[in-house]
């Protein structure tokens, strides 16, 4: 069997990394996906695609990406089941995130400038570049 989910597309939240009990660092978002194909007026419809990122992943998203910006993501597909607040079973699917990367997209300089939630001192040390198949040698982050 193979689940293997690959998507480029826009951040369409703002990004706050949150810590588990243990201290597993999770950060949870959507990114919004053009359809290939245009409806009857011309307009291409967009999925907004709810994505989960753990540990290394959620700490690189969170520091080197904002609300708006491109992303390209791989992770693999899962369905979850869950009660809502007025007891309704529901279903969602989302994307866990197991690797992400630029997409080559110049960066704004005059667009908002994205906001990080620190973390925090104890926390583990943040993957390097290498950890991401990223080129060691960028001069600075973000482009």
């Amino acid at each position: 069997m193979y689940n293997k989910i690959i998507l480029m597309g826009r951040i369409a939240n703002d990004l706050e990394i949150k810590k588990t009990p243990n201290g597993i660092s999770t950060l949870q978002f959507r990114i919004a996906v053009e359809r290939s194909y245009k409806d009857a007026n011309g307009e291409r419809e967009t999925d907004f695609i709810p994505c989960i990122a753990w540990r290394n992943n959620a700490e690189f998203i969170a520091k080197y990406f904002a609300k708006g910006a491109m992303i390209h993501i791989e992770g693999e597909l899962q369905n979850r089941q869950y009660t809502d607040k007025n007891g309704v079973d529901r279903i969602i699917s989302e994307v866990i995130v197991s690797g992400s990367a630029f997409t080559g997209e110049k960066r704004n300089t005059q667009a908002q400038q994205p906001t990080y939630v620190p973390v925090p001192a104890d926390a583990p040390a943040p993957a390097t570049a290498a950890d991401f198949n990223q080129p060691a040698e960028y001069d600075e982050y973000p482009f």
